[in-house]
């Protein structure tokens, strides 16, 4: 019996949802703290007309990414994990389920220690509470994930239009305060940063998370309802996340938008923002990791496992998760783009747009040239000192593409001379 949410199996036709749906979803997914504070790096370093079409190309870039991916969900029903079985292997996609598993965790235990690190802060509340709101966060933030995506979806549907309305009143005050766009445009950047290093931090903050939103892309009606949830997440919902980081600190000198409503006097909706705006990526986030326990462990206990990520996530925060954002979004920036980019070249040349089934698919237990061209994308992105995320989802892709164009050739030249023919 297929358990919820489809875990090891494609999403049938009648579990498909709409783009308002999809959209609420992977917007909750995007609105994210981690996003606002890379902002607030690029918000130093470059002038207001600068700034934008920075936002706008390196938004669109990722953007682009993300909704290739969730294309190639909609239309096949599965996942990156599943997806993960027919370019890896089927012993061969276990790499994939740890990696990205891995650093959902990662997220999970920064998230969790930052909603109860900031309250204390912002509250005043005495700092012995720290661990125990940390372990009441990190079990409590599951729960929408366990219910799945119904659970996410309704979430969302409250959360997104709330945190919209609180940056657009934040960044309204914002620029009252400072006397209009004209007043920024007069503000010089005191930190230097190249283009190409700040259209990399853009598309690193959530290139990984661009990999997983699979998982609710898949469940899209259609393939154009998919892409244009996926861009408006991705692009608007990130590209704003990323704005909203770097006018706050030109104006407030803070890029959370937590920190700017207190710094503007709206305390009440600060701990609101802080609460939807962690939530509704936790929740997405510890979803990434029960889905890809499931491939790795081949079983449907989606909601077991995701009690388990929550535990190992509440550990990890308890052990010092926060203070190691910055090396683990250079990991993830490293690790994971490769794979999509083996997916899509996976998929467009091999499987020429369309899967087999999953369940009547032959799958060798590992497929060594989809693992070669993970390995070599890794390392060009690991080792590429211009744009690390693209470089290795364009050589893991590239490479692919010649190792089967190879075998092809290989296999051609071993057949009999009338089979060629």
């Amino acid at each position: 019996m297929q358990h919820s949410d489809y875990p090891l199996s494609e999403v049938p036709p009648e579990a498909r949802k709409g783009l308002l749906s999809t959209s609420a979803v992977l917007l909750g997914f995007t609105f994210f703290t981690a996003t606002m504070w890379a902002g607030g790096s690029l918000g130093q370093a470059f002038s207001i007309g600068q700034l934008l079409w920075i936002i706008l190309l390196g938004n669109l870039l990722l953007g682009t990414y993300a909704a290739v991916l969730a294309y190639i969900a909609c239309k096949s029903g599965l996942n990156a994990v599943l997806m993960g079985r027919f370019c890896f292997g089927e012993k061969g996609s276990k790499l994939s389920d740890f990696i990205l598993g891995f650093t959902q965790i990662g997220w999970y235990a920064w998230g969790t220690a930052t909603v109860a690190l900031v309250l204390v802060r912002t509250t005043g509340m005495p700092e012995w509470l720290e661990i125990p709101l940390m372990v009441l966060f990190g079990f409590g933030f599951c729960i929408t994930a366990m219910v799945g995506y119904k659970g996410m979806d309704w979430l969302s549907r409250f959360a997104v239009p709330a945190m919209m309305l609180f940056i657009l009143i934040s960044l309204f005050t914002g620029l009252i305060e400072i006397n209009g766009i004209a007043a920024l445009g007069q503000q010089t950047p005191t930190e230097s940063m190249s283009v190409a290093a700040a259209i990399t931090v853009i598309i690193g903050t959530f290139i990984s998370g661009g990999t997983q939103a699979t998982n609710w892309s898949r469940f899209a009606k259609t393939p154009k309802i998919a892409v244009l949830a996926t861009m408006a997440a991705f692009f608007a919902g990130n590209g704003l996340m990323v704005l909203t980081g770097a006018l706050g600190t030109l104006i407030y000198q803070q890029a959370d938008i937590v920190d700017v409503l207190i710094a503007q006097g709206f305390v009440s909706l600060a701990v609101l923002m802080l609460f939807l705006n962690i939530w509704t990526t936790q929740d997405n986030t510890i979803y990434n990791f029960a889905v890809a326990g499931c491939n790795l462990l081949r079983t449907d206990k989606r909601r077991l496992v995701t009690i388990g990520g929550a535990s190992i996530g509440t550990v990890l925060a308890i052990g010092g998760m926060y203070n190691l954002l910055i090396p683990f979004l250079v990991l993830l920036g490293t690790f994971i783009p490769p794979m999509g980019g083996v997916i899509m070249a996976d998929f467009w040349l091999k499987h020429k747009g369309h899967y087999p089934a999953l369940g009547t698919a032959v799958l060798p237990d590992f497929n060594r040239r989809g693992l070669a061209a993970y390995v070599l994308g890794t390392g060009a992105a690991y080792f590429s000192p211009l744009l690390p995320p693209l470089v290795g989802v364009a050589v893991a892709a590239g490479s692919y593409a010649v190792l089967l164009r190879l075998n092809h050739a290989t296999l051609t030249d071993n057949l009999p001379s009338t089979a060629k023919q």
